[in-house]
């Protein structure tokens, strides 16, 4: 079988970077037809994204250099409840000072990868959207299209529910609005497609029935693969901690020295992921 034509699928595809993708033909085609708005979302747990958030934010790069529209979507609002995916335990509350000085550094990560301005990329808070919420209309409206038999089956829930560990109802909650920021953004901006690591799988998808239920609109979902290193370690995170994006979070040098020591057998992996060497350089190194 042939692999997807369109710039973006191709070489996201040659470099790494796929894990799902929801309908790969269709959104194949839509993405050759014409420019596609895409987005990922960001909570703001901290004043810097990390080299953890690297390969989503690589990834909006990547959409916009083949044509397409990025959209980084800071999540003033769902930083308020914590994202459960792949928590053992519940995120520590943020006070609303602390998100907006989390908001601003983030904004400042997002200037060295993307470019910025009318057409361009956008950078919108979600909090524009969800803080006006009306809590009886948003249960009639939304969450009447929600499954509680299949949330439950989310691995982010049911790992939790499994190791006897609480799940709060703030918690449970946050599925339904990361699926109404699709159906906004669709709405608002025309965003077709959502991306994100691969523990957003199933938060993706019941996004993309949302949108279908609601709107009787197509829209589309893509995953990128969890990075570990060679040695098995989770990307971005080293013993002293975060490897943080900002300079005023990480020096340049140290950020430099994580990357040169690099086990030998990610070089390659790497290089097709974080840097944008032609792959027949990457292939050849």
């Amino acid at each position: 079988m042939s692999g997807p034509t369109s710039d973006f699928l191709h070489a996201a595809q040659e470099r790494g970077y796929i894990h799902q993708v929801t309908d790969e033909a269709a959104l194949d085609a839509r993405l050759r037809e014409g420019q596609v708005t895409a987005y990922v979302g960001f909570d703001c747990t901290a004043d810097s994204l990390h080299v953890g958030h690297l390969l989503s934010i690589m990834l909006l790069r990547l959409l916009q250099r083949t044509g397409h529209r990025p959209v980084a979507l800071i999540g003033g609002g769902t930083t308020k409840i914590g994202d459960p995916s792949g928590r053992d335990e519940s995120r520590q509350l943020l006070s609303e000072a602390q998100i907006e000085e989390n908001k601003r550094g983030i904004r400042r990560t997002f200037d060295a990868f993307l470019d910025f301005g009318p057409g361009k990329a956008m950078m919108l808070d979600n909090a524009e959207w969800l803080d006006p919420l009306l809590y009886i209309p948003f249960l009639r409206d939304i969450g009447r299209h929600f499954s509680v038999n299949r949330m439950l089956t989310m691995e982010s829930v049911r790992l939790r529910l499994e190791r006897d560990q609480p799940l709060s109802f703030l918690e449970f909650n946050y599925m339904l609005l990361q699926s109404y920021d699709f159906l906004e953004l669709r709405r608002r901006h025309g965003v077709t497609l959502q991306m994100g690591g691969s523990d957003q799988w199933g938060n993706i998808v019941m996004g993309i029935e949302l949108i279908r239920r609601v709107d009787s609109a197509e829209a589309f979902g893509l995953t990128t693969p969890l990075l570990t290193t060679a040695s098995g370690a989770k990307m971005g995170k080293t013993a002293a901690g975060a490897v943080w994006l900002n300079p005023d979070r990480l020096s340049p040098y140290d950020y430099w020295q994580f990357w040169r020591n690099t086990e030998d057998e990610d070089v390659g992996r790497f290089l097709a992921l974080f840097t944008e060497l032609p792959m027949e350089e990457v292939r050849r190194l």
